[in-house]
Protein backbone atom coordinates (compact mmCIF):
# COMPACT_ATOMS: atom_id res chain seq x y z
CA UNK A 1 0.00 0.00 0.00
CA UNK A 2 1.40 3.57 -0.49
CA UNK A 3 0.59 6.47 1.56
CA UNK A 4 1.39 9.88 -0.14
CA UNK A 5 1.75 12.67 2.64
CA UNK A 6 1.19 16.51 2.01
CA UNK A 7 3.03 18.55 4.59
CA UNK A 8 4.79 21.94 4.59
CA UNK A 9 7.32 19.58 7.24
CA UNK A 10 7.88 16.65 5.65
CA UNK A 11 11.36 16.06 7.96
CA UNK A 12 8.91 15.57 11.15
CA UNK A 13 8.08 11.70 9.87
CA UNK A 14 11.90 10.90 9.90
CA UNK A 15 11.45 9.34 13.55
CA UNK A 16 8.46 7.71 12.66
CA UNK A 17 9.99 6.03 9.27
CA UNK A 18 13.04 5.05 10.90
CA UNK A 19 12.56 4.29 14.63
CA UNK A 20 10.81 1.46 16.30
CA UNK A 21 9.19 -2.19 15.57
CA UNK A 22 6.75 -0.43 12.64
CA UNK A 23 9.96 1.04 10.58
CA UNK A 24 10.19 -2.94 9.39
CA UNK A 25 6.82 -1.96 7.27
CA UNK A 26 8.43 1.01 5.87
CA UNK A 27 11.73 -0.35 5.13
CA UNK A 28 10.14 -3.50 3.63
CA UNK A 29 7.92 -1.63 1.70
CA UNK A 30 4.76 -3.22 3.05
CA UNK A 31 3.39 0.64 3.77
CA UNK A 32 5.16 2.72 1.04
CA UNK A 33 5.45 6.48 2.46
CA UNK A 34 6.11 9.29 0.01
CA UNK A 35 6.45 12.81 1.39
CA UNK A 36 5.67 15.88 -0.16
CA UNK A 37 5.84 19.28 0.67
CA UNK A 38 3.22 21.70 -0.96
CA UNK A 39 5.57 24.52 -1.20
CA UNK A 40 7.14 22.78 -3.95
CA UNK A 41 4.09 23.82 -5.94
CA UNK A 42 3.69 27.16 -5.31
CA UNK A 43 4.33 30.34 -7.08
CA UNK A 44 6.71 33.03 -6.84
CA UNK A 45 9.80 33.79 -5.13
CA UNK A 46 8.76 33.09 -1.29
CA UNK A 47 6.69 29.86 -2.72
CA UNK A 48 3.93 31.20 -0.46
CA UNK A 49 1.12 28.44 0.87
CA UNK A 50 -0.88 30.77 2.75
CA UNK A 51 -2.67 34.04 2.81
CA UNK A 52 -5.03 36.02 5.35
CA UNK A 53 -8.44 35.00 5.57
CA UNK A 54 -11.76 36.66 3.74
CA UNK A 55 -13.80 38.27 6.07
CA UNK A 56 -11.16 39.34 8.43
CA UNK A 57 -9.97 37.34 11.80
CA UNK A 58 -6.73 35.94 13.58
CA UNK A 59 -4.25 33.30 11.24
CA UNK A 60 -3.31 32.61 7.65
CA UNK A 61 -5.53 29.94 5.88
CA UNK A 62 -3.44 27.56 3.35
CA UNK A 63 -4.52 28.58 -0.31
CA UNK A 64 -5.67 26.22 -2.53
CA UNK A 65 -4.12 26.15 -6.08
CA UNK A 66 -0.54 24.50 -4.42
CA UNK A 67 -2.55 22.08 -2.77
CA UNK A 68 -4.41 21.43 -5.72
CA UNK A 69 -1.11 21.23 -7.96
CA UNK A 70 0.38 19.18 -5.53
CA UNK A 71 -2.30 16.77 -5.15
CA UNK A 72 -2.38 17.03 -9.31
CA UNK A 73 1.12 15.63 -8.79
CA UNK A 74 0.89 12.66 -6.74
CA UNK A 75 -2.25 11.15 -8.90
CA UNK A 76 -0.90 11.21 -11.99
CA UNK A 77 2.03 9.37 -10.40
CA UNK A 78 -1.06 6.59 -9.05
CA UNK A 79 -2.80 4.18 -11.36
CA UNK A 80 -6.06 4.22 -9.21
CA UNK A 81 -8.72 5.99 -8.01
CA UNK A 82 -7.16 7.15 -4.75
CA UNK A 83 -8.99 8.32 -1.46
CA UNK A 84 -7.75 11.98 -0.37
CA UNK A 85 -7.68 12.46 3.43
CA UNK A 86 -7.98 15.77 5.67
CA UNK A 87 -6.37 15.29 9.35
CA UNK A 88 -9.57 17.85 10.80
CA UNK A 89 -11.20 18.53 14.48
CA UNK A 90 -14.70 18.52 11.96
CA UNK A 91 -13.58 14.87 10.63
CA UNK A 92 -14.93 11.42 11.83
CA UNK A 93 -13.25 10.34 15.24
CA UNK A 94 -10.78 7.60 14.06
CA UNK A 95 -11.55 3.85 15.41
CA UNK A 96 -10.07 0.66 15.09
CA UNK A 97 -12.64 -0.57 12.77
CA UNK A 98 -11.11 2.32 10.34
CA UNK A 99 -7.95 1.95 11.25
CA UNK A 100 -8.53 -2.17 10.05
CA UNK A 101 -10.07 -1.07 6.87
CA UNK A 102 -7.40 1.23 6.06
CA UNK A 103 -4.84 -1.35 6.88
CA UNK A 104 -6.57 -3.36 3.90
CA UNK A 105 -6.69 -0.64 1.53
CA UNK A 106 -4.21 0.44 -1.41
CA UNK A 107 -3.36 3.38 0.69
CA UNK A 108 -4.46 7.47 0.42
CA UNK A 109 -3.36 10.56 0.06
CA UNK A 110 -3.27 11.98 3.74
CA UNK A 111 -3.18 16.24 3.45
CA UNK A 112 -2.05 18.05 7.07
CA UNK A 113 -3.45 21.54 7.05
CA UNK A 114 -1.28 23.88 8.70
CA UNK A 115 -2.42 27.56 10.35
CA UNK A 116 -6.02 28.12 10.74
CA UNK A 117 -6.75 25.69 8.16
CA UNK A 118 -7.24 25.27 4.48
CA UNK A 119 -9.42 27.03 2.21
CA UNK A 120 -13.04 25.12 2.26
CA UNK A 121 -12.75 24.70 -1.81
CA UNK A 122 -10.23 22.46 -1.85
CA UNK A 123 -11.95 20.85 0.89
CA UNK A 124 -15.22 20.85 -1.08
CA UNK A 125 -13.36 19.53 -4.81
CA UNK A 126 -10.78 16.79 -3.54
CA UNK A 127 -11.13 15.61 -0.44
CA UNK A 128 -13.36 12.52 0.31
CA UNK A 129 -12.59 11.37 4.16
CA UNK A 130 -11.84 13.80 7.09
CA UNK A 131 -10.31 11.84 10.54
CA UNK A 132 -10.19 13.21 13.73
CA UNK A 133 -7.99 12.32 16.51
CA UNK A 134 -10.53 13.36 19.14
CA UNK A 135 -12.57 16.82 20.64
CA UNK A 136 -9.05 18.96 20.81
CA UNK A 137 -6.62 21.11 18.27
CA UNK A 138 -3.58 19.86 16.98
CA UNK A 139 -0.64 22.91 15.26
CA UNK A 140 -1.38 20.77 12.08
CA UNK A 141 -2.33 17.36 10.81
CA UNK A 142 1.31 15.84 10.77
CA UNK A 143 0.69 14.20 14.43
CA UNK A 144 -2.43 12.56 12.80
CA UNK A 145 -0.86 11.71 9.88
CA UNK A 146 1.50 9.72 11.83
CA UNK A 147 -1.01 8.07 14.17
CA UNK A 148 -2.81 6.40 11.38
CA UNK A 149 0.50 5.30 9.56
CA UNK A 150 1.90 3.57 12.98
CA UNK A 151 -1.61 1.79 13.41
CA UNK A 152 -1.52 1.05 10.01
CA UNK A 153 1.63 -0.33 9.91
CA UNK A 154 1.60 -2.79 13.35
CA UNK A 155 -1.45 -4.21 11.22
CA UNK A 156 0.79 -5.71 8.54
CA UNK A 157 2.00 -9.12 8.01
CA UNK A 158 5.53 -9.63 10.07
CA UNK A 159 5.61 -6.43 11.45
CA UNK A 160 5.32 -7.55 15.40
CA UNK A 161 7.47 -9.78 17.02
CA UNK A 162 3.98 -12.40 17.79
CA UNK A 163 1.99 -12.51 14.86
CA UNK A 164 -1.25 -12.57 17.29
CA UNK A 165 -0.03 -9.70 18.97
CA UNK A 166 -2.16 -7.18 17.65
CA UNK A 167 -5.08 -9.59 17.89
CA UNK A 168 -5.21 -8.74 21.85
CA UNK A 169 -5.09 -4.95 21.25
CA UNK A 170 -7.82 -3.17 22.63
CA UNK A 171 -10.85 -2.18 20.69
CA UNK A 172 -10.22 -5.86 18.41
CA UNK A 173 -13.11 -7.27 17.96
CA UNK A 174 -11.36 -10.62 19.07
CA UNK A 175 -11.73 -9.04 22.23
CA UNK A 176 -15.42 -8.34 21.43
CA UNK A 177 -14.13 -4.73 21.63
CA UNK A 178 -13.05 -4.47 25.12
CA UNK A 179 -9.93 -3.13 26.25
CA UNK A 180 -7.26 -4.72 26.64
CA UNK A 181 -6.23 -6.41 30.29
CA UNK A 182 -3.19 -5.88 32.93
CA UNK A 183 -0.13 -7.06 32.14
CA UNK A 184 2.88 -8.00 34.15
CA UNK A 185 6.45 -9.61 34.20
CA UNK A 186 9.63 -9.70 35.94
CA UNK A 187 10.09 -9.60 38.99
CA UNK A 188 7.31 -11.16 41.24
CA UNK A 189 7.23 -8.46 43.62
CA UNK A 190 8.14 -5.03 43.00
CA UNK A 191 7.33 -2.14 45.16
CA UNK A 192 5.75 -4.10 47.80
CA UNK A 193 3.20 -5.03 44.46
CA UNK A 194 2.98 -8.41 43.87
CA UNK A 195 1.85 -10.74 40.44
CA UNK A 196 -1.65 -11.29 40.94
CA UNK A 197 -1.10 -15.28 41.90
CA UNK A 198 -3.49 -16.68 38.93
CA UNK A 199 -1.23 -15.83 36.88
CA UNK A 200 1.81 -17.38 38.04
CA UNK A 201 -0.53 -20.86 38.68
CA UNK A 202 0.00 -22.40 35.18
CA UNK A 203 -3.65 -22.82 34.98
CA UNK A 204 -4.70 -21.64 31.36
CA UNK A 205 -8.30 -22.03 31.49
CA UNK A 206 -8.17 -19.65 34.74
CA UNK A 207 -5.87 -17.09 33.48
CA UNK A 208 -7.71 -16.98 30.82
CA UNK A 209 -11.24 -16.31 32.99
CA UNK A 210 -9.16 -13.79 35.08
CA UNK A 211 -8.03 -11.62 32.00
CA UNK A 212 -11.53 -11.35 30.39
CA UNK A 213 -12.81 -10.76 34.20
CA UNK A 214 -10.23 -7.72 34.14
CA UNK A 215 -11.39 -6.67 30.91
CA UNK A 216 -14.90 -6.57 31.46
CA UNK A 217 -14.31 -4.74 34.66
CA UNK A 218 -11.86 -1.85 32.96
CA UNK A 219 -13.86 -1.44 30.21
CA UNK A 220 -17.08 -1.21 32.83
CA UNK A 221 -14.89 1.66 34.63
CA UNK A 222 -13.51 3.80 31.84
CA UNK A 223 -15.58 3.00 28.93
CA UNK A 224 -18.68 1.61 29.70
CA UNK A 225 -20.33 2.74 26.20
CA UNK A 226 -17.88 -0.21 24.85
CA UNK A 227 -20.09 -2.50 27.49
CA UNK A 228 -23.36 -1.20 26.31
CA UNK A 229 -21.89 -1.91 22.30
CA UNK A 230 -21.17 -5.32 23.30
CA UNK A 231 -24.33 -5.92 24.74
CA UNK A 232 -25.83 -4.96 21.54
CA UNK A 233 -23.97 -6.90 19.63
CA UNK A 234 -25.13 -9.73 21.94
CA UNK A 235 -21.00 -10.63 22.41
CA UNK A 236 -21.14 -11.16 26.11
CA UNK A 237 -21.77 -14.67 27.85
CA UNK A 238 -23.40 -15.03 30.71
CA UNK A 239 -20.87 -15.64 32.37
CA UNK A 240 -19.46 -11.88 31.43
CA UNK A 241 -22.45 -10.82 32.39
CA UNK A 242 -22.19 -12.44 35.92
CA UNK A 243 -19.23 -10.50 36.46
CA UNK A 244 -20.88 -6.93 35.25
CA UNK A 245 -23.65 -7.54 37.49
CA UNK A 246 -21.60 -8.28 40.86
CA UNK A 247 -19.31 -5.43 39.54
CA UNK A 248 -22.73 -3.00 39.59
CA UNK A 249 -23.09 -2.73 35.83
Amino acid sequence: MRFDIVTLFPELFAPLLTSGITRRAYESGQVDVRLVNPRDFADGNYRRVDDRPFGGGPGMVMMAEPLAQCLNSIQAQRSEVTPVVLFSPAGKPLAHADVTGWAASTGAILVCGRYEGIDQRFIDKHVTHEISLGDFVLSGGEIAAMALLDAVARLQPGVLNAAESHQQDSFNPALDGLLDCPHYTRPETWGGLAVPDVLLSGHHAQIERWRRDQRLAITLRQRPDLIRSAREARLLSPADESVLIRLGG
